[in-house]
Order: structure tokens, then C-alpha cells, then sequence
């Protein structure tokens, strides 16, 4: 029996070898055998029952679903720590983590660039009507029946969540001649939002030529955008999420680009992934990849980093780097 804290891994470590090395040396370290949720609850009453830290990732719920208040019920005492690789982590009851005594982890930084270089890639598609152009041409039919596409410069583009990615957004735009607007629950500090305009979240839709979505999944935020929202929208607007897909009321979507109200959708994420409206993926507007925002080896190897330094410091009792929001101590006037 090995004396060092256990770490289960509910994702092998696929990029960050280096960092998965030095972790072993202070932690034993080990990738989940169950194969099911109800598998995990008997075995983490047994051969996981004395495990200190979880690390995940987004596809961990694969396996044994969402880390909700059940799941974080079975966990046994010992378990103080869930390291969650990713800047999402609406897979993971945090409240009912903190009722437990169990801090959780997230990595945020690794994502952006990533992230906003595919909003860009599906920004400008969806702008320019590529997507049809693709089949068009492995069909040999060359240029034939290819929609005109529209320019960006001097376009109004809306982004709902100036956060990290947002805002990184923000800077890759305007190289394309841009104009950017966005809604917050609050307005940033004027240094914060890098020269983009704060507006109502009414206005927004109104009058955006372009909306990207760049908010958390939450209980608020679920369906933020549903028919009523994008009735306020202009007629031939665009609409890109690289976010979380039940932000967006995906049937509304899918009906709203079938009339023509939307002229082109954009999309990284779905509502009930892997599952798609059947819609969107008929309609040639709608440019699609499958939740590829941070698909490259570089910022993978970053995320699970990142994800791992959070878990050697938990184990060290050591201050960690990106405790989740809501688990950090309310500060005075805030």
C-alpha cells in the first residue's frame, strides 16, 4: 500500500507527460477503472475509498455523468478536492462540493486564445456563407449556387460575456474592422474593455450585426437566448457560440435560421451534446465543428497542466491557483 495521496483521474493525461511525471513523485496516481455511475458508487465505497483529490476533465461525465449533488454525495470523506481541467465547469454541483468541504478547481487562463481563434474561424465563416462551398466543391460542382457573403468591416459585433474570452475576442476583431459592443452583468472598469462599448443587453440584440456568446452555463443563463431574444434581433444577424449550447434555446435557433431571420449560425456547442437539431444540420448556413474550442495539443497540454498544478498543491497544502468564483470568500464592498 502506498502512503502518498491518492489522486483519481477520471481522463488520462494525454499531452502535459512532464507534469504528470512530477505529480507522481508526491502523489500516487491513478485513471478510473468504473465504467458506469452506479459501478463508481460501489467502487469508490471500496478500492476508491480513501481517494483526496478528483481530476477532470469535460469528457469525464462519459462515464458517470455530471458531478451533481448525488454524485458528490457517494464521495467519500477523504475527498477534499475535485481539479476540473477547463474553463466550463457547469458538469460539477459546486455548492454541493462546498456542503461536503470539497474545493473545486478550474483552469481558465489555458482556453482563451484557443477559444477565440475558433470564434474567429466560425465568425468569419458564417459571415462570408462558407460553409455551402464546402460540399459544393467536393462535389465537383465548383462556385455553382454559392451564396455572396458579407464583409465585416464596419459591422456591429455584439459579445454577450466580456470576460476572458470575450475580450480576447474583442482584440482579434478588430483587425477586422469591427465594431464591438458587449453586455455584462455589470460594466468593466474602462482599462478592462479594451475599447469595446457597454450596452443593455436589449440593445445588443438590436443592434448587432453579429453576436458571439461568451457567458457561463448556469441556471440563469440557460436559454439567455430563446425566441423572444432573437425577435429583437436584427433581420440578418449572425449568431456564434463558443460558449455553452443550452445557453441558446437551440430549436428557436434552428427555426429562426430556417426563415431566414438569422442569416447564419456559427456553432462549437450544443445544447444536448452529442445530440443535434436535425435542423441545423440540414441547413447549409449553419457552419458546424464539434466542441473543438480547444482542440489543439498545445492548449491541451496547458489545461492539463494547469488542471494537475492545482492537484500537486492540493496534495502539498499548498495555495491553489483558480479555486471556482463561487467557492472564494466574499470580499468586503463587493
Amino acid at each position: 500500500m502506498t502512503s502518498l495521496p491518492r489522486i483519481l483521474f477520471f481522463s488520462p493525461v494525454c499531452h502535459a507527460h512532464q507534469a504528470y511525471g512530477m505529480l507522481q513523485k508526491v502523489a500516487a496516481c491513478e485513471v478510473v477503472t468504473s465504467t458506469s455511475r452506479q459501478e463508481f458508487f460501489s467502487d469508490v465505497r471500496q478500492k476508491y475509498n480513501n481517494i483526496k483529490v478528483i481530476y477532470r476533465t469535460s469528457a469525464s461525465g462519459t462515464v458517470t455523468g455530471n458531478f451533481d449533488k448525488e454524485f458528490i454525495d457517494q464521495l467519500p470523506p477523504s475527498l477534499k478536492f475535485i481539479c476540473h481541467n477547463g474553463a466550463g465547469y457547469d458538469q460539477i454541483d459546486v455548492h454541493a462540493a462546498a456542503s461536503r468541504g470539497i474545493t473545486v478547481t478550474y483552469a481558465p487562463d489555458p482556453v482563451t486564445a484557443a477559444t477565440a481563434d475558433l470564434t474567429l474561424f466560425l465568425l468569419l465563416g458564417a459571415l462570408r456563407q462558407l460553409n455551402p462551398s464546402f460540399a459544393k466543391l467536393r462535389n465537383g460542382e465548383f462556385k455553382k449556387g454559392v451564396s455572396f457573403g458579407r464583409d465585416p468591416q464596419g459591422k456591429i459585433l455584439g459579445i454577450l460575456g466580456m470576460g476572458r474570452i470575450g475580450r480576447a475576442v474583442k482584440a482579434r476583431a478588430d483587425a477586422f474592422g469591427l465594431k464591438t459592443v458587449y453586455y455584462n452583468r455589470n460594466p468593466l472598469p474602462k482599462g478592462l474593455a479594451v475599447g469595446a462599448s457597454y450596452v443593455p443587453f436589449d440593445q445588443l440584440l438590436s443592434e448587432s450585426d453579429i453576436i458571439s456568446v461568451h457567458v457561463p452555463l448556469s441556471m440563469k443563463t440557460k436559454h439567455l437566448i430563446g425566441a423572444k431574444e432573437i425577435a429583437k434581433m436584427k433581420a440578418g444577424v449572425v449568431l456564434v457560440n463558443t460558449a455553452r449550447g443550452a445557453i441558446i434555446d437551440e430549436a428557436a435557433m434552428a427555426t429562426a435560421l430556417d426563415e431566414g431571420r438569422i442569416a447564419a449560425v456559427g456553432l462549437d456547442v450544443y445544447e444536448r451534446e452529442p445530440v443535434i437539431d436535425d435542423r441545423l444540420i440540414k441547413n447549409e448556413r449553419a457552419l458546424l465543428v464539434p466542441h473543438l474550442g480547444t482542440h489543439t495539443t498545445e492548449t491541451l497540454a496547458k489545461m492539463e497542466s494547469h488542471a494537475m498544478e492545482n492537484a500537486k498543491r492540493a496534495v502539498m497544502g499548498q495555495d491553489l491557483l483558480t479555486i471556482v468564483p463561487e467557492q472564494l470568500p466574499v470580499q468586503d464592498g463587493v
